[in-house]
């Protein structure tokens, strides 16, 4: 997996709450076993018409957004089934970043991701940040004033930089172990064949057979 360290691309915007792994990658995609070609299938029922063609009402398909790597959602993104599919996706179609709101909710802080979706994300090279609502809305509101707006994600500085004419700057948490994988370009078997002289050494000095 190609480490992330600071990625800049063009922002937009997909202003919807509890958008669903189903509506990220539709079922009928799921039948394939390989891990290509999920980009075109990303977003299928909003951003197809029935015959075929790009629906022209579907926020991604705005010529404004065209190229864009990242993307800036509500609450719950990636909610409902654990497929991992709906993240190939999303890194097939060219996303690098998505960026959700948080939320308190009877004293409890809700992620703007759904759990497994975001340790998905991670283990293929996309960066989730969390940010308050009120700086994900002041963020759209900025998308939408700003035609062709450009950010830079740091991640070993945890800072989103919006390049307005008087650059705007918003800090991010991130689990310490999430950022590391991404930093080093690590997924779950990455991480364990870092421990190989390791395991081969226990290996070496390991019997076998089961005691009688």
């Amino acid at each position: 997996m190609e480490a992330f360290s600071k990625h800049k691309g063009l922002v937009a915007v997909l202003d919807r709450a509890n958008v669903d792994t189903d509506q990220i990658i539709p079922k009928q995609f799921l039948k394939s076993i390989r891990r290509t070609g999920f980009g075109e299938a990303l977003f299928y029922d909003w951003r197809y018409l029935d015959d075929g063609s790009d629906n022209p009402d579907f926020e991604l398909n705005h010529p404004r957004y065209k190229g864009a790597s990242v993307l800036v959602v509500r609450n719950n993104f990636g909610c409902g089934s654990s497929r991992e599919h709906a993240v190939w996706a999303v890194a097939q179609y060219g996303l690098k970043v998505l960026i959700a709101p948080w939320r308190e909710a009877s004293g409890q802080r809700i992620s703007g991701f759904a759990d497994i979706f975001r340790n998905n994300c991670t283990k293929n090279g996309v960066l989730t940040v969390e940010l308050s609502e009120d700086e994900v809305s002041k963020i759209m509101d900025l998308v939408r004033a700003s035609e062709g707006l450009q950010m830079t994600a740091d991640l070993p500085a945890q800072k989103l930089i919006f390049h307005l004419p008087k650059e705007l700057v918003f800090s991010f948490d991130i689990d310490a172990g999430l950022k590391e994988y991404l930093l080093k370009g690590l997924d779950d078997i990455g991480s364990t064949l870092g421990y190989e002289a390791d395991i081969s050494a226990f290996e070496k000095k390991h019997d076998p057979q089961m005691a009688k």
